[in-house]
């Protein structure tokens, strides 16, 4: 596709941690103040803004990104109505902090139209729970009951899925994910579909400092650079981990859209690399973490090496006790297997 082909073309920038740039003929340039714009940042949200389709604006965080555009869209009694089985920190942030500034975080069964809201958030591929929305349905509704929609799309990317061609008024990632793609870069970004939205919110964040520094601005140019290779191939190997682990005898079910999800097979052409499974119990998850020899028993999700955790550690009673969720890499797909089968068996 050209956009992403234009993504690997090209040298990386200068990496200039400058906080202060000097004035041309007395007067302040674009870049003037690290707080407010520095080089490897613009061009990294130049990147993205075109992939997406949008204007992009990198935040330290993926909770940062979240926490701006919530402050700065929303006034405080505002309704936010988050896909159930969605990222919990999402969940957790709208309901916890962000609740003590009036903000109501309510929960809705993504696959089903959207209660009434201030701001409806999607999360295509949910992180664990893996459910698929309607997105032209879903984003009409919301729009037609007066909603903004803002699309999380730090599981699937842009290489597969652009929620602003869908109508979305916002699309968030998690930049730490997959976009950087190597688990040393903290980062997150916003897409915003119109110009007035992405001024506003980029006066939100030089007010409040919630800024992204020129280092992992770097990195994720870096990451950028193989996304689609990585998107590809990740893709694949899940999509195949999913097919083996439906049929193994210690695997109770699989969450997957590749596999059956024919609402998803509208939008996309490839699943990512996020699935989930359950096995038994909570007592037979732990045993499945301890057993695994390539696998990284560990969080997050997106990078070069797979990695695996009971999200139930973290959710509580909100995911199944025996919940798995695996986020796969670039490892051969036969080694994956290997190591999951055998980790499986001695965890039965």
């Amino acid at each position: 596709m050209e956009r992403t082909t234009r993504l690997a073309r090209g040298r990386l920038p200068a990496l200039d941690r400058s906080t202060v740039h000097a004035f041309e003929d007395g007067t302040p340039g674009p870049i003037y103040y690290q707080r407010i714009a520095h080089p490897v940042g613009l061009e990294a949200e130049r990147l993205l803004g075109e992939l997406e389709g949008g204007d992009a604006l990198l935040f330290p965080s993926g909770a940062g990104a979240t926490t701006a555009l919530v402050l700065a869209m929303l006034e405080p009694g505002a309704t936010v109505a988050v896909a159930d089985g969605g990222y919990w920190g999402t969940v957790a942030l709208l309901r916890g902090e962000l609740g003590r500034w009036g903000v109501e975080g309510v929960g809705f069964d993504q696959t089903s139209p959207p209660p009434p809201a201030d701001l409806v958030w999607l999360e295509p591929c949910s992180n664990p729970m893996l459910s698929f929305p309607d997105l032209d349905a879903a984003i009409a509704a919301a729009h037609a009951g007066g909603a903004r929609v803002v699309v999380d799309n730090t599981v699937l990317s842009p290489v597969l899925l652009r929620p602003l061609e869908h109508g979305a008024d916002f699309v968030l990632h998690s930049a730490s994910k997959i976009l950087a793609g190597h688990h040393d870069t903290l980062l997150g970004v916003v897409g915003c579909a119109r110009p007035a939205d992405a001024s506003r919110l980029a006066a939100f964040r030089t007010a409040t400092g919630i800024v992204a520094a020129p280092d992992p601005a770097w990195l994720l140019l870096r990451g950028l650079k193989t996304l689609a290779l990585r998107v590809e191939r990740q893709s694949s190997s899940a999509l195949e981990l999913a097919r083996r682990l439906a049929t193994h005898p210690a695997v109770e079910r699989v969450r997957y859209p590749g596999l059956d999800d024919a609402v998803a097979r509208r939008y996309v052409d490839a699943f990512g690399p996020l699935l989930s499974f359950d096995v038994a119990d909570g007592e037979r998850a732990a045993r499945v973490e301890l057993a695994l020899a390539l696998v990284e028993n560990a969080t997050s999700l997106g990078g070069v090496a797979s990695s695996l955790e009971a999200r139930a550690r973290w959710e509580g009673e909100r995911v199944p006790p025996g919940l798995l969720r695996l986020s796969v890499g670039l490892e051969d797909v036969e080694d994956l297997w290997t190591d999951l089968a055998q980790a499986l068996e001695s965890a039965r």
